[in-house]
Parts: structure tokens; sequence; C-alpha cells
């Protein structure tokens, strides 16, 4: 436990074109010594409850309230945001995934076993249906709609002002 009287000599060694090229390149190189967070919303579907405090509370220029009320009321807003998110989500999160796991699987299943079918056999049986509704069209509604047609033709309307 006495000084040290040892001097220790540093050096810098650098490759020439290592030191002649640019930073950027070193950077890309170089393994990522934390992990990053996988993203939970890949396809940006909340992108509207990315609320922060300033979105929330603000004041203008004209009015400011003590730094430290300032300050304190943004630590309060964080901290009761994240507390109360983690708290709800234990105790939503796994029922309201287990409720809409057999929501999305009922659906799944009557849309693949039940709707689908239906559709695809209407769509095998609408050229026949076609063919009669155009018949039935040309049968009765057309002729209708005709004989109408030369009755009101015969009507004359004038407008008569006093």
């Amino acid at each position: 436990m006495g000084l040290e009287k040892e001097k220790a000599e540093t050096s810098v060694i650098m490759d020439e074109d290592l030191f002649n090229r640019s930073i950027e390149p070193i950077l890309t190189k170089k393994e990522k010594l934390y992990s990053t967070e996988p993203d939970r919303d890949p396809n940006d579907i909340n992108s509207h409850l990315k609320v922060e405090f300033e979105d929330i509370i603000a004041e203008p220029s004209s009015t400011h309230s003590f730094d430290s009320v300032w300050i304190w009321s943004h630590a309060v807003f964080e901290l009761l945001k994240f507390i109360f998110y983690r708290l709800l989500t234990t105790l939503l999160a796994i029922p309201m995934a287990f409720v809409a796991g057999i929501v999305f699987g009922l659906l799944s299943c009557v849309h693949i076993w039940v709707v689908m079918p239906l559709v695809h056999s209407c769509m095998m049986a609408l050229p026949s249906i076609q063919v009669i509704w155009a018949s039935l069209m040309d049968m009765f509604v057309g002729p209708f709609f005709h004989s109408i047609g030369r009755v009101f033709s015969s009507v004359n309307v004038k407008t008569v002002q006093n």
C-alpha cells in the first residue's frame, strides 16, 4: 500500500485502412453489447397509444408553474401510467388472451367450415338462378312497368301562374 513508482506505457496502434475510413463502417462491424427488446407491435397497430406527458399536460409560455411542480407532476404521471398499465395487464392480459383466443378460434372455424362453403355453393348455383331471375323479370316485372310507363306517358302537366 505504498506509492507505485512504475509507469505503464500506453499506445494505440491502428491499421492504416481503418484509420482512413469513416467511423460508420467500424461501428456497424461491432457486435451489439446489449440486447434490444423485441418489437411487440411490429405492424404499428397501437401507434395512437403512444401518449407522453407533454401530449396531455401543456403549459403555454405565458403561464408556468414552479419547476419542481412540473417535474414532480411529470414523474407522478409516468409512474402511475407505468404502475397501472402493469397492474391492469397483470390482472387482465391472460383472461383477455383466453377470451380472444376462443373468439378468434370460433370465428376462424365458422368462417372456414360454414361461411366459405355456403359462399362457394351460392356462387355455383348463381348462374342458374340468374337465368331464372332474368326470365321472371322479363315475364312479369318488365311488362308491368312498360304498361305503367304508357299510362303515364299520356299525362300532360301544365303549370299556371296567378
